[in-house]
């Protein structure tokens, strides 16, 4: 494939990546690529397609001369509720159907070093509640009809997260290689319905309804993979933060005058050949979502008037704490054509009872993802690879914001998820 084509097919496909929303680690996607992900994301130690970017860069050396692309349908259904307040109620946020494409290509350079690309997104931080569809009349928020921040307004977030890796590998003997893939990233954001906090941000005006806003950054994402023995192999990743542009538009939401960095992240995986045709892997994730102020600075937290406000130096965040994450799967080659697949993915809720309020916002809680997948080959050299995932109901229970939006009672947040992909692969 002539470099002209890769580079016209990987733009394409960024193009087409920007309506993003993923919410399963936290804003992180229970895995990278459609083979992984009906493993339930266990993909560390294992060279199974061109998505090493995101998963492990090590493994693309492994792989061969490759071209991944696939599309995958994800539908989250997350809701929030008040009872026993000043202003109760219940509504489901709408917008449940995102379409997620993935791209990853791998070319060998020699017998021991590859180059290729991943494009890959995370997101998630995506509501939208409809004003007056629940708070009505009568319920503390006066006598018109408002979204659950007592505003008459549509309430709402969308962050959205699109990530460029190109990766070398290099095999240092037989058993062991090493890679690396700087990361380019670009993310938008926009907010509706948060003029209840504006008495408590550093810049009303760069609050909310200020439509989209953007920015770019960069990080890098290291990478090993051994075998060590004819039937265990390992693997370790280590992704940086990912140090961002500001949020013009929104500084006066984000701590930092508008700062959302994408936080580091690492794995550690094994995959154990059980039979001829059968391979068992599990992989341990870390994401310090702790590490970066404007995701995790408490709601609750005291310093405002003053730099804790909203987008000030020290100011008020979601929340969210550092998660880990467990996955195993098994792939079980049954004929010449056809691998199914079968995983487990669970991981740390980032949100406390505390910051209910804000992660009204960003119900990102679920826990347990059950995953099934299957590869087709339709020749020597293409295949066909079908997954699909869903994540159990999560419910966190809090009260209401009780130092700048207490209206007392008891509110509730909620979330499930399902999705289903669909990827072609080609070996050339």
């Amino acid at each position: 494939m002539k470099l002209k084509k890769i580079v016209v097919s990987l733009f394409a496909v960024a193009m087409v990546a920007s309506p993003l929303a993923h919410a399963t680690n936290g804003y992180f996607s229970h895995g990278y690529g459609l083979k992984a992900k009906g493993m339930g994301g266990a993909a560390t130690a294992m060279a199974i397609d061109a998505m090493g970017g995101a998963n492990n860069p090590a493994s693309m050396v492994w792989v061969g001369d490759r071209l991944d692309v696939g599309i995958d349908w994800f539908s989250p259904k997350r809701g929030a509720s008040r009872s026993g307040g000043g202003a109760a109620f219940t509504e489901e946020s709408t917008n449940n159907n995102f379409f997620i494409p993935e791209f990853g290509y791998n070319k060998m350079m020699s017998p021991d070093m590859s180059l290729g690309v991943t494009v890959y997104g995370n997101g998630g931080m995506n509501t939208s509640y409809t004003s007056g569809n629940s708070v009505a009349a009568n319920t503390g928020c006066g006598a018109t009809p408002t979204n659950p921040l007592c505003v008459p307004a549509k309430l709402g977030i969308n962050l959205e997260q699109l990530i460029i890796a190109p990766t070398l590998a290099y095999k240092l003997n037989e058993n062991h290689s090493i890679g690396i893939s700087p990361l380019f990233g670009y993310q938008r954001f926009g907010a509706n319905g948060l003029q209840a906090f504006a008495a408590i941000s550093t810049d009303p005006a760069n609050l909310t309804d200020n439509g989209y806003d953007s920015s770019t950054g960069w990080g890098v994402r290291l990478g090993w993979q051994g075998k060590v023995s004819d039937t265990v192999t390992l693997g370790a990743a280590y992704a940086t933060k990912m140090s961002m542009g500001n949020f013009d538009k929104y500084r006066g939401l984000f701590a930092e005058q508008g700062s959302f960095d994408i936080p580091e992240n690492f794995n550690l995986g094994i995959a154990v050949k059980a039979t001829a045709s059968t391979t068992i892997a599990a992989d341990y994730q870390r994401i310090n979502y702790g590490k970066v102020p404007s995701i995790a600075n408490p709601s609750t937290q005291l310093g405002c008037p003053g730099t804790g406000c909203l987008g000030g130096s020290t100011g008020i965040g979601f929340g969210w704490s550092n998660i880990n994450a467990f996955k195993i799967g098994v792939m079980h080659q049954y004929d010449e054509q056809l691998t199914v697949s079968v995983g487990y993915d669970h991981s740390d809720n980032p949100v406390q009872p505390r910051d209910t309020t804000f992660n009204i916002l960003a119900p990102g809680i679920v826990q347990d993802h059950f995953t099934a997948g299957m590869t087709y080959a339709l020749d020597k050299s293409s295949e066909i690879t079908v997954s699909y995932m869903h994540a159990m109901k999560k419910t966190v229970t809090g009260a209401p914001n009780a130092v700048y939006f207490n209206m007392g009672g008891t509110e509730e947040i909620h979330m499930y998820q399902d999705s289903l992909g669909i990827a072609y692969g080609m070996k050339f």
